[in-house]
């Protein structure tokens, strides 16, 4: 199976639109506000119109009331919510929405819970203190092996780039990998020969594991 690529942070319709001409299948919304990447539902609904369809988008948030929550699929038409805060399995079960928990990691304690989630999939990201994203920093990944184990589909995020995205595949081979600063000229800029690079290369990496199976 193919990995799929979400590309986050998105906040102008030209980095969405170049993100998926490079050949995204997911675009990440930050509705954070304390993020460098925020934007407010009524950008990231204007920037969905112009999206094709087939493409997820995903709704970032840190430990936002399950209201305002709601309140944001029916504004912009997000079909997935991403949940990076303390958010417990309890609250994370009552969305209709695809549903996906990011776990900060902090050694294998952190994987101790994995199970509890009622989510679709577990996202792995670095820890990193008073950050719940998008830090640029890389965590060990012999955690998401061990993470695998639970059955649940793992995408794989922190310190992602176009020259490790091969390696990070070729080593998990996660379900789905997730890169924010990575593909940046600054926070919430894209930079687009960045994200062909690691589209391509991410589409690389899993050409490569076929061959080798």
């Amino acid at each position: 199976m193919q990995v799929r690529v979400k590309i986050c942070g998105i906040t102008s319709t030209a980095d969405a639109l170049a993100a998926v001409e490079a050949g995204a299948d997911a675009l990440g919304f930050v509705f954070y506000e304390n993020s460098p990447r925020h934007i407010t539902p009524e950008k990231a609904a204007e920037i969905i119109t112009h999206l094709p369809p087939f493409i997820s988008r995903v709704g970032l948030f840190v430990d936002a009331p399950a209201d305002i929550i709601h309140a944001t699929i029916a504004a912009t038409r997000i079909d997935t919510i991403q949940l990076h805060g303390e958010e417990s399995p309890e609250f994370c079960s009552q969305f209709v929405a695809t549903t996906l928990k990011a776990i900060r990691m902090q050694g294998a304690k952190s994987l101790k819970n994995l199970n509890h989630y009622p989510v679709s999939a577990i996202l792995l990201d670095s820890f990193v203190p008073g950050q719940p994203g998008g830090t640029g920093a890389k965590f060990d990944w012999n955690l998401a092996l061990e993470a695998k184990r639970s059955g649940k589909p793992i995408i794989l995020a922190g310190g992602l780039k176009p020259d490790n995205v091969i390696e990070a595949i070729q080593s998990v081979n996660p379900f789905a990998v997730d890169v924010s600063s990575g593909v940046e000229t600054s926070p919430g800029k894209k930079d687009i020969r960045k994200m062909r690079d690691f589209v391509r290369a991410a589409h690389t990496a899993m050409g490569k594991l076929r061959a080798d199976n």
